[in-house]
């Protein structure tokens, strides 16, 4: 069975086609999994431009607010000091809570309290401050805190790892965190603990540092956070998080040192494996930790990297809103080179379509000299091989046509002289057959005679071998 064959216009387009949207599908796979790899990069850089910021402004938050608690921390020692001087060598049982009321006034100090030891413990027992009377770090669970003032009674300089900003045999300070005594209301001091040397007591002035603090915060890296999230709006929420309470959350219910899960900024796009990643961090396994996740109709990146100082930066940023520019771009490019693609098919098959036109035109003249219609020509303009085809196959035409017509004289004439030639043929066939007719009659009267010249000749050889033979037996007779 014959199958029928697709034009040469057919199998140009559709080849062309499929060409072209082979290249559309490799082009827009290739530029899909580029534009990814760009937005991921992208997204990353962006992270951790906001983390070394965010790093840069703990760092100078930390010696800003270091500076400022080691002034008040010398100041502090010098109010102890001179509390000791004016309480002289008086027991504590003798000091009065209003001659502690006046020293503080006089000193401009928040507070005095003085502590003591009773049994196993070390109590507030003198205080300007009623709520500091009985205040003991062993009923808050701050054994440290307990550990400290024992070191002081032994005239022991007690380790900056217990939290303590300022330290000699004499006196520490801890830093500025909340009255573990004013549980009601949120109250930040800056507390210093002094024991002179001789007497029973520990000395504790301590002065609010409700303005301190919120300096620090105010030029602290939340301020830096709250800019960050206004000044970029793809920013959801940066936190700075303390992954030793991840891995032990009863810390964030300890006075010393005041941790908390999120140190500064935010945290509420919380994940199970964060937890994981935390411990991970402080285990050392990991460094930086990206990963993206949605949370209802948000697609968020997520990014944890550890600081220096054994803190992690949490940033979490709107990964839609980021990848949109470039995804835009991406669909920009795809879109004008499809639109490019399509240019370039409908003008490539608009200019096959007026070649075809041409090989069609060619093609039917071929099939009309075919069927013997030697004056089919084709009329094809411009200047392209095909034009000379054309003016090539209108030559042969025409020299075909010139063929014949010299052709057909050459037989005209031909005809005419074979009508002579029949003529004189005719003639001549009648002179040939009288000549032959003459011929015949001659050639039979001089067969007739050498016949009879024959037959004499026979008779007379006859008679001369009688008489011979006759003389032959004469002889032998004899």
């Amino acid at each position: 069975m014959k199958t029928k064959s697709r034009s040469l216009r057919a199998q140009f387009l559709i080849r062309t086609f499929i060409t072209l949207m082979m290249i559309v599908m490799i082009a827009g796979t290739v530029q899909f999994f580029y534009i990814k790899q760009q937005v991921a990069k992208d997204v990353q850089r962006k992270s951790l431009i906001l983390s070394e910021s965010v790093e840069q402004g703990i760092a100078e938050t930390k010696l800003a607010s270091t500076s400022i608690e080691h002034q008040i921390d010398l100041r502090l020692l010098s109010y102890a000091t001179r509390i000791s001087y004016r309480l002289g060598d008086q027991p504590l049982q003798s000091i009065t809570n209003k001659e502690l009321k006046s020293l503080s006034k006089e000193l401009g100090v928040t507070g005095i309290t003085l502590f003591g030891k009773e049994k196993n413990d070390i109590v507030g027992v003198k205080a300007t401050d009623p709520s500091e009377i009985g205040f003991s770090f062993k009923k808050i669970g701050y054994t440290i805190g307990y550990q400290s003032l024992e070191k002081l009674y032994q005239n022991e300089k007690v380790p900056y790892t217990s939290g303590v900003t300022y330290s000699t045999r004499t006196m520490y300070a801890l830093p500025i965190s909340q009255s573990g005594s004013h549980g009601n209301k949120p109250t930040f001091f800056k507390y210093a603990y002094y024991h002179a040397p001789g007497t029973d007591y520990i000395i504790n002035p301590y002065i609010e540092a409700n303005e301190v603090y919120q300096f620090t915060n105010k030029v602290g890296p939340n301020t830096l956070i709250n800019k960050m999230e206004e000044k970029f709006p793809f920013v959801k929420e940066i936190g700075v998080l303390e992954p030793t309470v991840f891995k032990s959350p009863e810390l964030a219910k300890k006075l010393y040192p005041p941790l908390k899960k999120v140190a500064y900024g935010k945290y509420t796009y919380k994940d199970s494996k964060d937890k994981q990643i935390m411990l991970d961090i402080l285990k050392g396994r990991k460094s930086m930790t990206e990963y993206i996740k949605s949370y209802g109709h948000e697609k968020v990146y997520k990014m944890f990297i550890p600081t220096k100082d054994g803190q992690v930066i949490y940033i979490a940023l709107d990964y839609s809103q980021l990848s949109k520019s470039l995804s835009r771009s991406s669909i920009i490019l795809i879109v004008s080179g499809i639109a490019s693609l399509l240019a370039l098919f409908f003008i490539t098959a608009r200019f096959f379509n007026e070649i075809y036109v041409k090989i069609r035109l060619i093609i039917d003249q071929i099939k009309r000299l075919e069927s013997r219609d030697l004056t089919a020509k084709s009329n094809i303009y411009g200047v392209s091989e095909l034009t000379e085809l054309s003016e090539g196959l209108n030559s042969m035409v025409d020299s075909w046509n010139e063929s014949v017509r010299h052709t057909k004289q050459q037989a005209d004439k031909t005809q005419k002289l074979s009508v002579l030639l029949e003529a004189e043929a005719s003639n001549s066939v009648e002179k040939m057959f009288e000549m032959s007719t003459e011929s015949t009659m001659k050639s039979r009267e001089q067969l007739y005679e050498i016949n009879e010249f024959l037959d004499d000749l026979k008779e007379i050889l006859t008679v001369y071998n009688f008489k011979e033979k006759e003389k032959r037996l004469k002889k032998l007779r004899k």
